[in-house]
């Protein structure tokens, strides 16, 4: 394993950098004081990632996107996750690559028009009484003649009110297994409009500031048999077969964010004096600078492995969890360290901190919580020798 960046990646990452700190974090206070993303601005910044090459750069060269391997993906994603998340996600969208398993009808209706920035997606498997337990959902999808018939309720869906569409999982029949039944699940595309699916305000949160979540509703929803992506009651396959990558998106944006802090706290700790010299002369902020540095470098490593194996077809779900599990923990240091070296200025909404750390609290959730990232490196690591 090559250590080194290329020429090509190190543009990347400048390229995507300038872009960050130049467009987007100038906005940055307004959407933490607003809570909200105005349109006008996501159109304004979203023709500037276009311009730049930046936008829906995850997706294959020959579907109009960037054809990044995944280590390049992974140090654009780092780079983007420095900014405020709602500003980074939606005005440089990255349409989900589960759009890529579509048919050639589906990819001219959704694919194809995310990736031009003319539609955005969103992805529904989350419940009220199924999150880490998928299998528990409780939304249905039943055959009625020649259609399916949608019932049920999804909630913390991302951006779920700007989007043109749903990718929509629900348990579709069931099965017979040694542990007893198991439900098979499908995935939906639903359009937004489509009678019978209804799209409501959801919950208010501390992290992501702009970056909202919704409920969806279904009653009686009627889609046709084209409405399908992939094959029925093959949902999971579908999920895991082209979003698996998601957990190192996830750990890619924490490092940007993590490295953020940790710039700011070493900058401060070289400036700030106190009791005649700087901060960072003392033990016990220097030692703080060491292990943050440290753990990012770790988290770092791990997630760079990690992407180098995928493209080798070599990763494991564990290499993904390590990752995932590691940078999210990682940031949430890093960020708590870094106020605490700010003392109350760290508090303070003059400075990113504040937000970092709020920020900082969904990732150890979302994406897998820690617990279930520790359940799948486990479960590897005694599958490994018949446990």
């Amino acid at each position: 394993m090559d250590f080194g960046l290329t020429e090509e990646q190190r543009m990347i990452v400048e390229t995507t950098r300038a872009f960050v700190e130049n467009e987007l974090y100038p906005h940055e206070a307004e959407v933490e004081r607003t809570g909200h993303l105005r349109m006008d601005l996501i159109r304004e910044l979203q023709a500037k990632a276009i311009e730049a090459g930046l936008y829906a750069a995850n997706m294959p060269e020959e579907v109009g996107g960037a054809g990044l391997d995944t280590l390049s993906w992974l140090l654009y994603e780092r780079e983007l996750g420095r900014a405020n998340y709602a500003l980074h996600w939606t005005c440089v969208a990255r349409p989900s690559n589960i759009l890529l398993a579509g048919s050639a009808e589906q990819r001219e209706k959704y694919l194809f028009p995310c990736i031009r920035g003319e539609k955005w997606d969103c992805l529904a498997m989350t419940e009220p009484g199924a999150g880490s337990d998928l299998r528990g959902m409780t939304t249905s999808a039943k055959r009625e003649g020649g259609d399916w018939v949608l019932n049920g309720t999804k909630h913390f869906i991302s951006h779920a009110d700007l989007a043109d569409f749903a990718i929509v999982f629900m348990a579709s029949g069931e099965e017979d297994t040694p542990r007893g039944k198991k439900k098979l699940i499908t995935a939906f595309f639903v359009d937004k409009g489509t009678p019978g699916f209804t799209v409501r305000d959801g919950y208010r949160n501390v992290s992501h500031r702009g970056y909202t979540n919704s409920v969806l509703e279904f009653d009686n929803c009627r889609l046709p048999e084209a409405a399908v992506l992939g094959e029925v009651h093959k949902g999971f396959e579908v999920a895991n077969t082209w979003l698996g990558a998601t957990r190192l998106q996830v750990a890619s944006t924490c490092l940007g964010r993590a490295d953020r802090a940790l710039q700011h706290a070493i900058s401060y700790a070289a400036e700030r004096k106190q009791f005649g010299q700087q901060i960072g002369k003392f033990q016990g902020i220097s030692f703080k600078l060491a292990d943050m540095a440290m753990e990012l470098k770790a988290a770092e490593l791990l997630t760079r492995e990690a992407a180098w194996k995928f493209d080798q077809g070599s990763v494991t779900e564990a290499d993904m969890s390590m990752a995932k599990l590691k940078a999210t923990e990682v940031l949430a240091m890093i960020a708590d360290e870094a106020i605490q070296i700010h003392g109350g200025m760290g508090l303070m909404d003059e400075l990113p901190l504040e937000r970092i750390w709020r920020d900082a609290r969904v990732e150890r959730i979302w994406e897998g919580t820690s617990e279930i990232q520790r359940h799948i490196i486990s479960r590897e690591l005694l599958r490994a020798v018949g446990g």
